[in-house]
């Protein structure tokens, strides 16, 4: 039985495969100035754990944007996803932000908060001040994905977008149609069969179709289907060809034991079970080396010492 969906982790894989359409998606008012010819680092996990300690945020995904012709100083974005707004911490997240600037030394830093839910009721600005002045004002981007408009992304270039059509607002009798439009824009924008693989189910997750829809799907729109099935048969086939490979190895090794057991015998003697378990345990160049070495080996000792 499968656990239940990690909404944070399907986005941070999202991200982390398409980080520039992913800005251009969910941070495009600061994502206009990006072009063609920028590098985009995500932060690796490992040197934020060790500088932010507990507070270090797992699934949010830092990306680091620079300009290689130095037009502009590297900005960094701050995306996180919330499945449940009712959790959101404008306080945390700003928290995060000021944490991550001090850490890179940079006041470059844009805050984007992707909801997968409607956000209603949730607070955009963060003012921290007294009688007379403002000391602190915190703003991000938010991406209310249950409250954007579907239709002017169904024959979007941008994948992301094309990806999170079931997560927009469109009719309820559309739901066959978004599902076509997304594994469309899916097959038509990436080439690498994995990914296919990878993002169908990302599309199937979230427009959770009945099996009267999915009959619906597959009757309305046979090309779509028909390259979903071909896409399972050649990963079905390829599976089937690596599984046979292994064993095909493994059943070279098993020979390879089996050989150098029986050479062993003859030479020293009955082997105890020490012996036979370190055969076992063995890879493929050890058992060659023991090999070589029995030619010249006095003591079983000198076969598996001598180097």
């Amino acid at each position: 039985m499968s656990g239940p969906t990690s909404h944070d982790q399907n986005f941070k894989n999202l991200i982390l495969d398409y980080p520039q359409q992913a800005l251009e998606f969910f941070a495009a008012a600061e994502a206009v100035h990006l072009g063609p010819g920028v590098r985009i680092t995500p932060i690796r996990q490992e040197q934020l754990k060790s500088r932010l300690g507990d507070r270090f945020h797992e699934l949010d995904v830092p990306l680091l944007v620079e300009w290689p012709d130095g037009r502009r100083d590297a900005l960094l974005f701050v995306l996180e996803e919330e499945t449940n707004p009712a959790r959101f911490s404008i306080h945390r997240l700003a928290q995060y932000c000021l944490e991550l600037s001090e850490m890179f030394k940079t006041n470059r830093v844009v805050p984007v908060a992707i909801f997968l839910r409607a956000a209603q009721k949730i607070p955009e600005t963060l003012v921290l001040g007294g009688d007379t002045l403002t000391y602190l004002s915190f703003n991000y981007l938010k991406c209310d994905l249950a409250n954007l408009d579907a239709n002017p992304y169904l024959n979007s270039s941008n994948l992301v977008a094309r990806l999170n059509l079931p997560n927009m607002q469109w009719p309820a009798d559309r739901k066959v149609d978004i599902y076509a439009y997304a594994t469309r824009g899916l097959f038509t924008l990436e080439p690498d069969p994995e990914k296919q693989r990878k993002y169908l189910d990302f599309i199937d997750i979230y427009t959770a179709l009945d099996d009267n829809q999915m009959h619906e799907y597959q009757a309305r729109y046979p090309q779509e289907n028909s390259k979903m099935v071909g896409l399972t048969e050649r990963l079905l086939n390829e599976g089937l060809e690596k599984g046979i490979e292994k064993g095909m190895q493994k059943g070279r090794q098993e020979g390879e034991v089996s050989m150098l057991a029986r050479q062993l015998t003859r030479r020293f003697g009955p082997l105890d079970e020490a012996i036979l378990q370190r055969l076992q345990q063995a890879d493929s160049v050890d058992l060659e080396r023991w090999a070589d070495n029995i030619l010249d080996a006095r003591t079983l000792d000198e076969v598996f010492d001598r180097r």
